[in-house]
């Protein structure tokens, strides 16, 4: 009877424990990608790919353009040109068109890299922050929103983290504000 006794004592201990560390659970939340999207870094990084993009399509342009180039003019001079020649020139153009088709995959794998390379600073500084609020704040888990369905109620950290970061929350924008001067045709409030 005892040992039943004991038994017993010991399980409800064990379910208090439990209980207690469950209670102390605090779960945050947050939007990586809004927060990403936010920071100034982020912006820098979309306007250099932007221009490296149009620099690595520019390139392309140029080599479809020697292409045609060359094209027409091997069409041109073909009747002119020797066997030999006539070969030699078609093996170029084949190298040429093959450049010009691998190209493209070439320019995705470009751009892949690049994006790699500005975005996993930014992004890392983001999840390092994230951390630093999560432990300033008590918090035992952070969960990021886009990829939790559903999962415990906890606190929305989104603004803690833009304050660490000191990121200001752009001004909402109000349909119809860019309106006439004066505010005709403007959209007022409901009160």
């Amino acid at each position: 009877m005892k040992k039943l006794i004991a038994v017993v004592v010991f399980c409800i201990s064990i379910l208090g424990l439990t209980d207690t560390a469950f209670s102390q659970t605090k779960i945050g939340y947050i939007n990586t990608e809004e927060l990403i999207g936010a920071m100034p870094e982020a912006e820098k990084a979309t306007t250099q790919l932007q221009e490296y993009q149009t620099a690595l399509q520019q390139q392309g342009n140029e080599y479809q353009t020697e292409f045609y180039e060359k094209d027409s003019l091997f069409a041109k001079d073909s009747a002119k040109l020797s066997p030999a020649a006539k070969e030699l020139r078609r093996t170029a153009m084949i190298e040429l068109y093959q450049k010009l088709n691998g190209w493209r995959e070439v320019m995705q794998q470009k751009l892949q890299e690049k994006q790699q390379e500005l975005l996993v600073p930014i992004r890392n500084k983001a999840l390092e922050t994230i951390k630093v609020v999560a432990k300033e704040n008590a918090y035992s888990y952070v969960l990021d929103q886009n990829s939790v369905i559903v999962g415990p109620p906890g606190d929305d950290i989104l603004a803690l983290v833009k304050k660490k970061l000191n990121i200001k929350d752009a001004p909402p924008k109000v349909p119809g504000a860019a309106r006439a001067p004066g505010g005709a045709g403007a959209v007022k409030p409901k009160q």
